[in-house]
């Protein structure tokens, strides 16, 4: 028989394994960016609020705030890695006021997470209590998250359209939820259970609305709505991060 922690390992390591395509999902956006040289109203806010959810949980993972949490450490550091790959092709086809605005959400964000640190560290001695005090943190974040999705699914209500919300990235997002809700369940962790229960509803709610409104959504017409389509898909998969992540979001 498959023991509790065994089970908890093989469902982490799935967890990564649909985490890293959600991370790496942005990937055409920035193809296009490569490619017109600019980027246009393309916008960094996924990219900059992904990074901070992911600091906040590699910190949550570490053996002095929440021991034996490797697989939250190892799918939260590589998309940190990922997201910060995005920032820097970014800011390099960014214009110099976009730049400057770029550098100091991420310098603000250095400075968030490094008060977080100091204060865990200092002010709290067990790792209950630490744990306790990031994964508070770490899911009111994850929850902010959720609000762009929210948008698309509006549009997505508003218009009768799917165009705008892939069928891959919302089934992708549910399964991402679904996985890490038994990871925190198998060896009870709260803090990983509310952000990813929120993962799965939300992706349940996508894959209903595409159900509901495929029919109705009209045939692509050429090329047209490239960039707000992107956008819009680039919006959905940010919430992944969003959830990872026990693991999770």
């Amino acid at each position: 028989m498959v023991s509790a922690t065994v089970a908890r390992n093989i469902a982490g390591i799935f967890g990564n394994v649909i985490s890293l395509f959600l991370f790496l999902s942005p990937i055409p956006t920035f193809i296009t960016i490569y490619k017109m040289k600019k980027v246009e109203e393309y916008k960094a806010d996924p990219y900059l609020a992904t990074v901070l959810n992911c600091a906040l949980w590699v910190f949550y993972g570490l053996p002095i705030v929440h021991p034996d949490s490797l697989l939250v450490i190892t799918i939260n550091a590589t998309g940190l890695a990922i997201e910060l790959f995005y920032l820097c092709i970014f800011f390099y086809f960014s214009p110099t006021p976009r730049k400057v605005k770029v550098g100091l959400w991420l310098i603000g964000e250095m400075v968030f997470v490094g008060i977080v640190a100091t204060c865990t560290l200092l002010l709290f001695h067990t790792h209950n209590k630490r744990s306790s005090f990031v994964g508070i943190i770490c899911v009111i974040f994850v929850s902010l998250m959720y609000i762009a999705p929210l948008t698309i699914m509006s549009k997505v209500i508003k218009t009768k359209s799917v165009r705008y919300m892939p069928f891959s990235l919302s089934l992708a997002n549910f399964l991402n939820g679904v996985i890490w809700v038994i990871y925190a369940l198998i060896k009870f962790d709260l803090f990983i259970l509310i952000g990813n229960g929120l993962g799965t509803v939300s992706g349940a709610v996508q894959l209903i609305l595409y159900a509901c409104y495929y029919k109705t959504t009209p045939k692509d017409d050429e090329e047209e709505d490239n960039h707000s389509k992107a956008n819009s898909q680039l919006q959905l998969s940010s919430n992944l991060q969003g959830q990872v992540k026990g693991v999770p979001v």
